[in-house]
């Protein structure tokens, strides 16, 4: 079962995944997805990770955004979510995504493919091989 940290984070996710789309002005924050929320054990603290399609000039532009809404998101928590004290909240670029796609660009130029279904065709041994080992 989840931990109460890990079901507050979700909730306080979709939550402001749909404020973020439905009731925040700032066209840029309407280009963001919230890819997770980590709650700190009190319950105090939500680290919100984040991605967005922009580049890098314009992802600043998201992070001055997200700082100028912030206040604005935790009041509109309050009204949503019932607890004794909304939690501070600080955005967190996830490069995550970044990452993995550098790790198949590079698995891509040694010849290597990164998909499951390929690597498991791989490793399969040939019914027609007749070599012994």
């Amino acid at each position: 079962m989840n931990s109460r940290p890990d079901r507050l984070g979700d909730q306080i996710r979709s939550e402001l995944c749909d404020l973020l789309l439905r009731s925040v002005r700032d066209p840029s924050l309407k280009l963001i997805t919230i890819t997770y929320v980590r709650m700190s054990r009190d319950l105090q603290n939500a680290r919100i990770y984040y991605t967005t399609t922009l580049d890098g000039k314009s992802e600043k532009g998201v992070r001055r955004g997200l700082r100028r809404a912030t206040p604005f998101l935790r009041s509109q928590l309050a009204k949503r979510i019932r607890l004794r004290r909304v939690p501070e909240l600080s955005f967190v670029y996830d490069d995550s995504a970044d990452r993995e796609l550098r790790i198949a660009q590079v698995l891509e130029e040694l010849g290597l493919d990164s998909s499951p279904a390929q690597q498991s065709i791989a490793k399969a041994p040939n019914s027609n091989d007749t070599t012994t080992g």
